[in-house]
């Protein structure tokens, strides 16, 4: 820039800039509206205009305009000018902050502050298009030094009473003004250039203009600006932080005095730091540099904000933002995405990641000895370093539920799942609902995400491979599709489960009920060795089969089980003398853990004729013919060993009793293995008299019942008047005697001696040792020809 220029320019600003003269661009506005939406604002220390980036991706283009011109604000112009033009790509938008002491601003009494400027829009098929903005803020008065730190250029101004040349009215005398300008500039205005350590520099403004140092007059006010890192600027450590100075003083003739102003501009280098959880940015707590002379500077007052704005207190506070102030220092903090500042979310290298930008906003006001008032003023852009947030995936799987089921973590609130694909099958969340298949969204911790997928390991995308004999191994390969909405910016996880299984299910059997017992088949399968089938805690064997007495048939294809009524295994119920149930299970565990792994079980209906239970809970129950011994035998007039007892059912030939094992004069004896618990039928013959029938106690016949229980089995006997045995005892039925009139007197049981089960006798006792309340002989001698049932009873 010349130098006549840039002096006339000085005169012409305190001449004729407090009016605005119609601008003389000659480019014609476009007719349609901006393709994006252009926003205008005045803020606290300059004009803030702001918009999208347009579809086509090419940054606007902005120019100030005047009443001379218009021009182009480039990144160099606009920093010497007053200028900040900022593009946020992330953001897809771009920024220009104008300072109110900004080239081509009209200034009426530094109070009203009016811009013009050119906007250029260039729209997808390259057509540019201009749209003009202009804007006309009121401030309050200014501080009598304000100081600003912008991003790309320092600015001081000062107020001054410097007098505008006289000459006529504007209008009229403007040549004369600018040729008065012209003629004087060079004897008035002296720039000296001061730096610490190094001889001043005494220059004209032309010569200043060419280093990149600008001085300016307004109505009121001496403007002095400058970008960062110029000839003549220092940095200087203050109280640990990088501080950059720069020191000016601008002298010029007033009549026949030399005025002399000082303009010195400091700003703090701290670029910002981000500790995972807030922005900081710090400046000293007095900025030394700015004293000058041997005056002293002292802090009032600090507030912060953001965009150009200063926050009040309880704003401040309710955003979370911070102002701890040392004896040194002054930190400045927001928090991570407080309101203010703008969070971006973006894909980079297939990875989502997060940043927060803030345009910071500090102001501290300092006071001299002299109460003389200066205003620093800073503005910074602080952003956050690119934060990831990788998804994880976890394998939830559960071999027994034969579903793989994949756990998605941390996903952003701002992201959806849109498709997944399955060994190579892409199916979008929608068509996978349809096809049954369970994707669910789970709200997490820090205001995050995540999704559950199960899927069946019948699937049809699901691979399936045989590793070794029973064994196979199913695997699936997870491609999850993440958008960032709105932009549906894309990008993917990829997760790999599989699972080792026997993929051998269980044998099942068909059971079906006889009038004899109950039948299982089944037929044999490749994997049938991987299982064992139980009756309880016992293998079933061909020995087996034979000791109990169950027929068992196995070929090459099927296997028949035939479980006759009455053998070891079976449970009753519901006994009446017409009918009962009798069930059966067969249990399949695997042949090396001996888990089980599947019960088979039949129920059925059975005819009563004769039977004898001993449950594990010390009930015995029998049904008994006893027309058999004695066919004119009348059931009614039966009773047990205690008389009290009679049946609980009888019929023209049958009884059915049932008792628990402490009750009804039951006696029991217990031996090295056993325990043995047993009572008798008893029914009298009936005689005829002349006047009635009698029952006498001369003759009778019985029926004896036992219920015989291991030791080992029985938890207690008695005591507690309680009695559990971990199996049904053996039940045994001896056909029906008579029994001399003498055996059948009364008789007083001795004491009862208790005996809990878990005592082990070394030698058999003898029959004295025995609790009893008539004559009894060895279970297992005199009864040896008796046939034995199964655990619940047989005869």
């Amino acid at each position: 820039m010349a130098f006549g220029f840039f002096s006339r320019w000085l005169l012409f600003q305190c001449a004729v800039t407090c009016v605005l003269l119609d601008s003389v661009n000659t480019l014609q506005q476009s007719s349609i509206l901006p393709q994006v939406p252009i926003v205008v604002e005045c803020k606290t220390r300059s004009l803030f205009i702001s918009l999208d980036i347009p579809p086509s991706g090419s940054e606007p283009r902005f120019e100030a305009v005047d009443a001379r011109g218009a021009y182009p604000v480039t990144e160099s112009y606009g920093a010497q000018c007053g200028y900040t033009y900022s593009v946020q790509p992330l953001l897809g938008r771009v920024v220009l902050r104008a300072s109110y002491f900004s080239c081509h601003t009209d200034n009426q009494n530094d109070e009203v502050f009016t811009f013009m400027f050119g906007v250029f829009i260039m729209d997808q098929s390259g057509t540019e298009s201009f749209f003009n903005v202009s804007q006309t803020c009121s401030v309050p008065p200014f501080s009598p030094r304000e100081v600003t730190c912008e991003e790309n250029y320092m600015e001081v101004s000062v107020r001054t009473d410097l007098p505008c040349p006289t000459a006529g009215s504007i209008k009229d005398d403007f040549s004369a003004a600018y040729a008065v300008a012209q003629s004087s500039a060079v004897e008035a205005w002296q720039v000296i250039l001061q730096q610490e350590g190094q001889q001043s520099a005494v220059m004209s403004t032309e010569d200043a203009a060419t280093l990149g140092y600008f001085i300016m007059a307004t109505p009121g006010r001496l403007v002095f600006r400058t970008t960062f890192g110029q000839p003549y600027s220092s940095v200087k450590m203050v109280n640990n932080v990088a501080v950059e100075v720069i020191q000016a003083t601008v002298f010029f003739r007033q009549n026949w005095m030399v005025v002399m102003v000082d303009l010195v501009a400091a700003c703090s280098l701290d670029e910002g730091s981000f500790d995972g959880y807030r922005l900081h940015w710090r400046t000293p707590a007095v900025m030394t540099p700015l004293v000058v002379g041997p005056s002293e500077l002292r802090s009032e007052y600090i507030g912060m904000g953001v965009d150009g704005e200063v926050v009040d207190e309880q704003a401040a506070t309710d955003r979370g933002y911070s102002v701890t102030v040392s004896e040194e220092t002054v930190d400045s903090s927001i928090p991570y995405a407080a309101e203010g500042g703008i969070r971006k979310s973006f894909v980079m290298d297939n990875v989502y990641n997060e940043l927060y930008m803030v345009q910071l906003t500090y102001q501290q006001t300092f006071v001299d000895q002299r109460g003389v008032v200066t205003k620093h003023n800073v503005v910074r852009q602080m952003a956050t370093p690119p934060i990831p947030r990788p998804p994880f995936s976890v394998n939830q799987t559960t071999l027994e539920e034969r579903v793989f089921q994949v756990y998605l973590g941390n996903i952003p609130f701002d992201v959806e799942l849109v498709s997944v694909e399955l060994n190579g099958q892409e199916i979008s969340v929608l068509t996978a609902a349809q096809m049954g298949y369970s994707i669910t969204r789970v709200s997490e911790e820090n205001n995050t995400f995540a999704y559950i997928i199960r899927v069946p390991f019948e699937d049809q995308f699901v691979v399936k491979q045989y590793v070794s004999e029973g064994f196979f191994e199913y695997s699936l390969e997870i491609k999850w599709t993440l958008n960032i909405m709105p932009q549906m910016e894309a990008y993917y996880h990829f997760s790999s489960v599989s699972a080792f299984i026997i993929d051998a299910l269980p044998p099942v059997f068909d059971s079906m009920c006889a009038d004899n017992g109950i039948s299982f088949m089944k037929d044999h399968q490749q994997y049938d060795y991987l299982w064992d089938i139980g009756i309880g805690s016992y293998t079933l064997t061909p020995q087996l089969a034979s000791e109990r007495g169950y027929i068992l048939t196995n070929d090459s294809t099927t296997l028949i089980l035939d479980v006759p009524l009455f053998t070891i295994g079976y449970i009753y119920e519901d006994i009446t003398l017409q009918q009962f149930y009798g069930t059966f299970e067969l249990l399949t565990k695997n042949a090396k853990t001996l888990a089980i792994e599947q019960s088979s079980s039949k129920r059925c209906l059975f005819q009563t004729t004769e039977l004898l239970v001993c449950s594990t809970d010390g009930v015995m129950t029998v049904v008994s013919d006893i027309t058999k011994a004695v066919p004119s035998a009348d059931p009614a007039r039966t009773t047990l060993l205690d008389q009290s007892c009679r049946p609980q059912e009888t019929d023209e030939t049958r009884v059915l009793f049932s008792f628990g094992l402490n009750t009804c004069g039951t006696r029991f004896q217990i031996d090295q293995q056993y325990v043995t618990y047993e009572n008798e039928i008893i029914f009298h013959e009936l005689y005829s008299t002349d006047t009635r029938p009698v029952i006498t106690r001369d003759a009778a016949y019985r029926v004896t019942v036992r219920c015989i229980y291991p030791v080992r089995g029985i938890e207690s006997l008695f005591v507690d008047r309680r009695f559990a045995a971990e199996t049904p005892g053996i039940g045994q039925m001896k056909d029906p005697v008579k029994v001399p009139p003498q055996m059948l007197k009364p008789m007083q049981p001795q004491k009862q001696t208790i005996m809990k089960p878990s005592f082990q006798l070394g030698v058999a006792r003898k029959p004295a040792d025995y609790a009893r309340v008539g004559q009894w002989t060895s279970p297992l001698d005199e009864y040896a020809q008796w046939s034995l049932g199964g655990p619940n009873g047989g005869f």
